[in-house]
Parts: structure tokens; sequence; C-alpha cells
């Protein structure tokens, strides 16, 4: 049945579905495979126009869940990891008082000399690092906006770690700091940023077969939804014989 007028037809294929000019009729198209779960059937309408025929669950949809599981089950174990490291208790002799100026900790560190320095603020900047990669792997996003996926990446890691820090206001040996929060943000934004993008862009490109296919097809569907109802096609009349 296609969709856009009131015309009916014979349509070969599954799903067939025209996109903006309300046209019905015998479509002929070769399948494909989409990352997302999608089928599709390129052909041919009666004017000759390209369209996108056939849209159905195929294979590739299960490799797309499948990097996501991979994605959350990678977030949770290093969440977990993080949450042993940051949220148990420690036996020390003494702990220093918890620190709520903005870039004090990292004054202090760095008066220590740049080994000890390295090594305290590098850990700040790794502990939740691999954040700025996993949260969108486990998101399985390809076609979004950078700046859209950075923001809600960041905005997660930040609060991830205010978390943290306020769990640490209860466990004997952990000290808040302010500047771990700044610290380990830092440290997503930049994970973000030097693996993503590129990582989507390759994916985009040549990594995932049709994927460069999937937003004509969502413009086309957005065209169909929007444009008038095309001229309903007229059905040639057949004699019948006595």
């Amino acid at each position: 049945m296609p969709y856009g007028d009131g015309g009916s037809g014979a349509v070969r294929g599954v799903g067939a579905m025209p996109f903006g000019d309300g046209w019905s009729g015998a479509v002929r198209g070769r399948l494909g495979a989409s990352p997302y779960g999608l089928r599709r059937s390129h052909g041919t309408d009666p004017a000759g126009r390209g369209v996108l025929v056939d849209v159905r669950q195929g294979s590739d949809g299960q490799t797309v869940i499948h990097f996501r599981a991979a994605g959350v089950t990678l977030l949770l174990a290093h969440l977990l990891l993080v949450g042993w490291l940051t949220l148990r208790p420690l036996d020390v002799p003494w702990i220093t008082a918890a620190n709520f100026e903005p870039l004090a900790s990292i004054r202090a560190d760095l008066a220590l000399g740049p080994v000890e320095a390295t090594r305290r603020i590098g850990g700040a900047l790794l502990l939740l690092a691999p954040l700025g990669v996993l949260l969108p792997m486990a998101g399985g996003r390809i076609f979004v906006s950078p700046w859209v996926s950075l923001l809600r990446t960041v905005a997660a890691g930040a609060l991830i770690s205010l978390a943290i820090e306020l769990g640490q206001t209860g466990v004997p040996g952990q000290v808040v700091d302010i500047d771990s929060v700044l610290l380990n943000t830092t440290g997503v934004v930049l994970a973000h940023l030097l693996v993503v993008p590129v990582c989507r862009a390759r994916l985009r490109r040549r990594g995932v077969p049709g994927v460069r296919d999937l937003p004509r097809y969502r413009q086309e569907t957005r065209l169909r939804d929007e444009a008038p109802g095309g001229p309903t096609p007229t059905i040639t009349r057949v004699g019948i014989a006595p």
C-alpha cells in the first residue's frame, strides 16, 4: 500500500513506500543492508525517480545491538572498578582536609615536583577518561551532532564524578576534593575529542555498509510527510471478452 495519496496499485516488495510524490505501481529494487537494523531496497517509480522501497529488520541490526551491548558491559565494568578505587574505606594514619577551592589541590600537587604532580594529576585525568568513549559507544549513535554528543558525554561524566565525591563524604580515609571533579571531567572531554569523532567519521565513510544512505532515507521520509499528495493514479480499463 503506498503512502501519501489515495491511489492503489500492484507493488512488489514488502512495505513499498514512495517518498513525496504519491505514485503507485510496480517497483523493482535490490536489497541492501543498513547498520541500524533496517533493510532497504532501491528502485524507481514510473517517472524514473529513485526511491527507497523496503525497510525492515536485517541481520546488521544484530551487529548494532551487539556493539551497544559491548559498550554497556564495558561501561558497567569500568564504573565498578572506579567505585572500588574511590569508595572503598582506607586505613590511613591521617587525612587532609576536604578541598572546596578550585585549583588549590592542583597547585599543591605541582609544588611537589614534576614526578609526583604527573602521577597525581595524571591519575585524576585518567580515572574517568574511558567514559568519554564508552558512553557514546553504549548509546550506539553514529549520526549525531558532535557538539551534542560532547555535551551529553561531558555532563554525564561530571555528574558521575560529583556523585563519587559526594559518596566519599561517608567513607573513612577518602577526601572530598573539588579539583578531582575538574580533572575527571577534563579527562572525559579529552578522551571524547580524541577518539569519538574519528571513529564515527570512519564508520560513516567506510566502516559500515550502507550507513551513508541513512540520512537520505530520513530526508526522504521527512519530505514525504511534508509534501502534499500527488495526483491519484488511474488504472486503464481492460475490456472483458464475452
